[in-house]
């Protein structure tokens, strides 16, 4: 069986390659380039990205494809993260990166190459089984919770998982490196990269200033709407953010104690105004109920109204319990168990029934 990889660089994708090669599949390499508004050494690491690919594939003695899709991600992933950073709301590139590119332009170039499967080094895993006939395939969670992808993932249809394999679904990242090192793989040290997906990790608010100008406004006390300050752009924020707002001498209302930090609560698109509040447990930060939109569930069906659930309102949160509450075709209610700290309009809501990644949307 023949199967591509998407390899980054790094040691995951390395390893991914090295135990589908120990398996007996036949192995191809494939990297893909995505940027080149800026791509220079300081942020984007594409070229050493790509000497360390090539030696990963010389010691494995695989074949190397090298591919350029940055087209395909200025439209399909930076256009959209830039609306909707535009319209005050906090998207997650990585997510449709996935289903956009790793997934989709990648899946479809490896298929024209005689692909039978594509793989790549997300900690995830894909199960087959038969339903009334019928074969369908789940996306499961990792072994490793604390390195556990699924979450990136859940905009996967069945189509896309059919061909998809992840390698390390059942490893923990310090086996992989441990792998990697016995293999004689140089990455096997290699930092993690960090960052927005395939853009690398830089200082946010002067990238997003290159494509989406200042509009200054007013940052004002969500308790008694007393002027604190002012920001350059609502969309240089994000709920529950702390830093950069450059309010931090400025006292409270009674209930809040004088040293305590200042964080984002809200934004009026309409008046421009940025509201904030003092105090991580401020109320305001904290939701019992979202309204996630955008749905996307990967068996083809809604899950059970009324059943109970447990849901990630960011990746880094752990499971929540929950219930789930159908709206119509294109919305869902979620309910939590107890309130969640800074739920943020563009994130993604991800709904889990034990190991199964059932999908999730969009919260607005």
């Amino acid at each position: 069986m023949k199967v591509v990889v998407g390899m980054s660089g790094g040691v995951d994708s390395a390893v991914a390659a090295l135990l589908l090669k120990q398996q007996g599949y036949d192995v191809t390499g494939l990297f893909m380039k995505n940027w080149e508004d800026d791509d220079d050494d300081e942020y984007c690491s594409t070229r050493q990205d790509l000497v360390d690919v090539v030696s990963v594939c010389d010691v494995l003695g695989i074949d190397l494809e090298v591919v350029n899709f940055s087209k395909e991600y200025k439209d399909r992933v930076f256009a959209d993260f830039l609306r909707e950073y535009e319209a005050g709301r906090t998207p997650n590139p990585d997510i449709l990166c996935n289903s956009e590119i790793k997934f989709k332009a990648f899946l479809d170039h490896a298929m024209d190459l005689g692909a039978d499967k594509i793989a790549t080094g997300h900690y995830a895993g894909v199960r087959e089984f038969e339903n009334d006939g019928r074969v369908e395939y789940q996306l499961l969670k990792a072994d490793d919770g604390t390195k556990d992808q699924s979450y990136f993932l859940y905009r996967l249809n069945q189509a896309q998982l059919s061909k998809a394999l992840f390698p390390l679904g059942n490893i923990y990242k310090r086996e992989v490196r441990e792998i990697a090192e016995r293999a004689g793989l140089h990455v096997a040290t290699k930092k993690d990269s960090t960052g927005i997906c395939f853009i690398g990790e830089r200082p946010f608010r002067e990238f997003l200033m290159r494509y989406l100008p200042t509009k200054p406004g007013e940052i004002r006390s969500l308790d008694d709407n007393r002027l604190l300050g002012e920001h350059q752009g609502l969309m240089y924020h994000t709920i529950g953010q702390r830093k950069g707002l450059n309010i931090g001498g400025i006292k409270g209302n009674d209930h809040a104690g004088e040293h305590e930090a200042w964080y984002v609560a809200g934004k009026d698109m309409k008046t421009n105004v940025l509201y904030a509040v003092q105090g991580h447990e401020h109320p305001a930060l904290q939701k019992e109920h979202l309204i996630a939109a955008d749905l996307n569930w990967i068996g083809g069906r809604a899950p059970r109204t009324q059943w109970v659930y447990t849901a990630k309102p960011r990746y880094r949160t752990p499971d929540q319990p929950c219930s789930f509450d159908l709206i119509d075709a294109e919305q869902a209610g979620i309910a939590f168990a107890a309130p969640q700290w800074a739920i943020t309009p563009g994130q993604s809501v991800v709904v889990y029934e034990s190991r199964v990644c059932l999908g999730g949307g969009i919260i607005v």
